[in-house]
């Protein structure tokens, strides 16, 4: 079953299977298949205590008093790059990789945050943990709802993203709609990167920045499968995220190597999709499907991706899991 599900890319959950070829030949790129014309969009600023908090925000059109609400999707960005570089990074002459440009063309209203100590938003003398993200993500909803008049959004979360996405999801499921988790990991058990990264747990420890240079940015698209990603697009995010300094929080990387789990699948009570790179190093795929049977929900997706690493949102075959997302949280609503 585990090469079965490798090997295809399984959409696996009430007993249904869906193959990369007809994944494949039902996504068009985003370029041809969503609507043209430019975007709107606007930013944001909210206060958790005296942190303030970087937001964004992109859809297809500037919002209009009585219009129609528009889905709401949040993207949570992970431990080393912060929201806009992650989800809108600009590349030009190397296709679409903005997953806002991508969702908003095809009708979401897209948001998302910096986390403390990430891009834009407040520097402080805090790590910036998992359960601190989750406290950001709580007071960057309250401008959502003030903004959109609605209180659920969809909320996808990349990584160390997929965790505060899943944290503040078990704290606040009245106000997440459908959640998605990409490259989550439950337990960490059996990672070869986690065993690798815990070697320097005594560092995380003790203080609360890392160094993030360049050649740390390169080594996130080569070290689960070079190939998987184009190497032109590290560039484009050393570019993007270097503006910042060269120093983010230990907190992810603290309760990735040594505090997990720190999701308990039982208390999770919304739709759920877990995303996974064939070849991602950090999250497995026997301690995806622990978390995964686990779910209570019968309303549930676990997808593999081929040819994929640990980024799906910057893999060379993204165009795969813009489409898994989109089918998951456009699917009718049933009674």
């Amino acid at each position: 079953m585990k090469s079965l599900l490798t090997r295809r890319g399984v959409i696996a959950g009430a007993g249904a299977t869906l193959s990369t070829g007809w994944l494949a030949q039902s996504t068009l790129a985003a370029e041809t298949n969503a609507a043209p014309g430019k975007l709107w969009s606007n930013e944001y600023w909210t206060k958790k205590g005296d942190v303030s908090l970087y937001m964004y925000r992109k859809r297809a059109s500037a919002p209009k008093p009585g219009e129609s609400p528009l889905p709401l999707l949040f993207l949570v960005h992970g431990s080393s790059l912060s929201s806009r570089t992650t989800f809108d990074l600009a590349t030009p002459g190397h296709g679409e990789y903005s997953i806002m440009n991508v969702f908003a063309r095809w009708g979401y209203d897209v948001w998302t945050m910096d986390h403390e100590n990430y891009g834009r938003s407040s520097r402080t003398k805090n790590n910036s943990d998992v359960a601190s993200g989750a406290e950001d993500l709580a007071a960057g909803m309250e401008v959502v709802a003030k903004e959109t008049g609605q209180r659920k959004v969809h909320l996808f979360g990349e990584s160390s993203g997929a965790l505060r996405a899943g944290v503040y999801a078990v704290a606040h499921p009245d106000r997440v709609d459908r959640l998605v988790l990409g490259a989550f990991t439950y337990k960490g058990e059996g990672s070869p990167t986690l065993t690798e990264r815990a070697k320097q747990l005594d560092y995380y420890r003790t203080h609360n920045m890392r160094l993030r240079d360049i050649t740390m940015i390169r080594s996130i698209f080569t070290r689960d499968k070079p190939g998987t990603s184009e190497p032109a697009i590290a560039d484009f995010v050393a570019e993007s995220e270097l503006k910042f300094g060269d120093q983010v929080p230990t907190g992810t990387y603290l309760d990735m190597t040594a505090n997990l789990p720190l999701v308990d699948p039982k208390k999770v009570r919304n739709p759920v999709m877990l995303i996974r790179g064939e070849y991602d190093g950090i999250a497995t795929m026997n301690d995806l499907t622990d978390f995964f049977q686990q779910l209570p929900t019968g309303d549930k997706q676990f997808v593999v991706l081929p040819g994929m690493a640990h980024s799906v949102a910057m893999g060379t075959k993204r165009q795969l899991f813009w489409h898994a997302m989109h089918s998951f949280l456009s699917l009718p609503v049933t009674t």
